[in-house]
């Protein structure tokens, strides 16, 4: 394939991933807000949050084994466009017993971080496009991009502030004019993965039945590699963006400006561990970069709620955020590199499945905990978390990625 053929596509995913974590970044910072203001209870919204998830777990199962079939790009666009639904329907239903369902169709995502189906696809198809030596710098760069949106996203979080103001309707009216917003710039962006080219598809995907397949051996690497991730991810939906934000909006009276500025440093710190991780990965390992920079970050988190002052537990949470996603390229790229072509499909579609049920399940759980201990969810997050890298550490820290290994010396 021409190396420029190349560089289109991989241009077309990262514009597409900017604008999809730009709405996953600006929706999980109000959505708690704005169903607060509206009537919901903690439950309610924890429940939205989750069963939104839930949806986006089902869309990444079915895309990681089926999509290959309907075909890449068609799955992205169909994506896109059931992600836009669901940005309009927040704007229409005014009852949980309406929402709930529509959030589970459409994906709702109120976890402030975007990793869907979508996500899932685009990992085996920048996989497909370099090579194991450049594979960790690519996802890195990838996860700048989607930081990049979710730092811009986080940004946008005052949007509604400034309807109100320029505008001059009420708060609930400036909320929906949000949604709405980034209903729009999902449905526009439905149309771009059209512009990828028919060979990266093929590229991506050497069977030509294009049924993804595991063996045994990579059946039971994604195995134990799921039941980690659901283990993180659990104690990533405790930690959600919304409910961080609510915990800062009522513990401490943050507005939606204070909140803006604090996810949006939050997120350039996020893009920047991306890319130190792939320096940091180059010499110490994956599995290594992976726990050695994830378990501090829930050391943080979890002395946030101890914090006397919003500056100090503000200054906390950006030291979280610092290193808590540099697992994420190293883990992307960790998962792609003990697999073969194709298996990749199948392997990213499983593993963040998991992840996705994972965060369908916390909100849920720590909406109802939250009503009762505010910070609660913070303490119960951070402890999973941390019981995530050691047992990680412990499973694979034998199991080398190509990169990795010593080169085999002559006979």
């Amino acid at each position: 394939m021409p190396r420029s053929g190349i560089d289109r596509d991989v241009a077309v995913i990262f514009s597409a991933a900017f604008v999809r974590s730009s709405t996953v970044g600006l929706v999980g910072l109000v959505l708690a807000i704005y169903l607060a203001q509206a009537g919901f209870s903690l439950t309610a919204i924890g429940a939205i949050v989750g069963v939104g998830m839930a949806g986006a777990a089902v869309a990444t199962l079915i895309a990681g084994f089926r999509g290959d079939v309907f075909g890449r790009r068609r799955t992205m666009a169909a994506l896109a466009v059931l992600t836009a639904a669901g940005y309009a329907s927040v704007c229409m239903a005014d009852r949980a017993l309406v929402l709930v369902p529509v959030a589970f169709i459409t994906m709702l995502n109120g976890m402030g971080r975007d990793r869907g189906a979508a996500s899932a696809i685009e990992q085996a198809l920048l996989t497909a496009v370099t090579d194991d030596r450049s594979r960790t710098w690519l996802f890195a760069w990838y996860n700048v991009v989607l930081d990049g949106g979710h730092a811009f996203g986080a940004l946008a979080g005052a949007v509604p502030i400034l309807f109100v103001r320029w505008l001059h309707v009420d708060s609930l009216r400036a909320h929906r004019l949000t949604f709405l917003a980034c209903a729009a710039a999902m449905a526009i962006s439905a149309a771009s993965y059209t512009r990828l080219s028919t060979r990266i598809e093929l590229a991506a995907e050497p069977h030509h039945d294009r049924r993804p397949r595991l063996s045994p051996q990579a059946t039971r690497a994604v195995t134990r590699l799921a039941m980690l991730f659901g283990i993180d991810s659990l104690g990533g939906g405790f930690l959600s963006s919304t409910l961080i934000a609510y915990w800062f909006f009522e513990r401490f009276g943050a507005s939606e400006a204070t909140l803006a500025g604090l996810f949006f440093s939050a997120r350039v710190l996020n893009a920047v561990g991306h890319l130190a991780a792939a320096w940091i990965a180059r010499r110490i390992g994956l599995v290594n970069t992976m726990v050695l920079t994830h378990l501090p970050s829930s050391l943080f988190i979890m002395a946030a709620p101890l914090a006397p002052t919003a500056t100090i537990a503000g200054l906390l949470f950006l030291c979280r955020e610092a290193l808590v996603e540099m697992d994420v390229p190293t883990r992307q790229s960790y998962v792609m590199a003990i697999m073969a072509p194709g298996e990749r499909s199948a392997a990213s579609g499983v593993t963040n499945v998991t992840r996705s049920v994972g965060w369908a399940a916390g909100p849920s759980m720590a909406g109802f905990v939250m009503q009762h201990a505010l910070a609660a969810p913070l303490l119960i997050g951070g402890t999973l978390k941390i019981a995530y890298d050691i047992l990680l550490y412990a499973s694979f820290r034998r199991v080398v990625p190509p990169e990795e290994r010593a080169p085999e010396g002559p006979g």
